[in-house]
């Protein structure tokens, strides 16, 4: 897979939040996920790399390949994407589908990266400090909000010494979620006891769905 080859890209009613109140982690469930993916709900799914993330890997500071983790994979665009450019992406979801699904991409590129059907929180002791690299795009806007500061330590704890968060956060004010709305601000608070900011910007190429309302970002842990 290359940055030039096409995609399917559907145009999903992102800024429609179906739930009028926010749902509990009791309520996001894999078989929450799994429904979604049946029923082809999946307005999260763009059918292709996050533009940003193509945009990142063409800078000439752009992250030298190394072992990465794909937090809430989905079909696993992103994911596909990085093993393209000579990254070890190790993906994991809640929905079995989408593990299917990805892992069928992954062979008909004839790409190497893995992916596994698993709760993000349960990722340690297994894999911690295992990776170079974790990957956030619409991971950290689907979990519930009592669960953020676990996926902070999270992240830190599937790192290495020096390892850093690529994520492309979607920071919108909308009531409802999934997709939980935060801020810039939110976003500080949250990381910066154990990340360094290494830089943290809006992009100029998101999708229409979501543009003036996405900043990409690059968090390396603190020693």
């Amino acid at each position: 897979m290359t940055n030039s080859q096409s995609f399917s890209n559907a145009q999903f009613p992102e800024r429609s939040i179906p739930n009028p109140r926010p749902l509990t982690a009791a309520e996001l469930t894999p078989n929450y996920w799994q429904a979604k993916y049946q029923s082809g709900e999946t307005r999260w799914d763009l059918g292709q790399p996050a533009p940003p993330f193509v945009s990142l890997m063409a800078a000439a500071d752009a992250p030298q390949p190394g072992r990465m983790a794909v937090l809430g994979a989905g079909r696993g665009h992103d994911g596909l994407f990085f093993a393209s450019q000579g990254f070890e992406v190790v993906g994991f979801d809640y929905a079995p589908a989408a593990i299917e699904s990805a892992t069928a991409a992954a062979h008909s590129h004839r790409l190497t990266a893995q992916f596994l059907q698993r709760d993000i929180f349960s990722l340690i002791p297994e894999f911690a400090n295992q990776f170079d690299y974790v990957l956030e795009h619409t991971c950290f806007c689907a979990i519930a909000l009592d669960q953020r500061l676990a996926y902070v330590n999270l992240v830190r704890r599937l790192l290495r010494s020096q390892g850093e968060l690529i994520a492309l956060f979607w920071a919108h004010n909308r009531p409802g979620g999934p997709p939980f709305g935060s801020t810039i601000d939110d976003i500080h608070q949250l990381f910066a006891a154990d990340f360094e900011f290494l830089s943290l910007a809006p992009v100029l190429n998101s999708t229409a769905a979501r543009q003036n309302e996405e900043y990409l970002g690059r968090l390396r842990v603190k020693p």
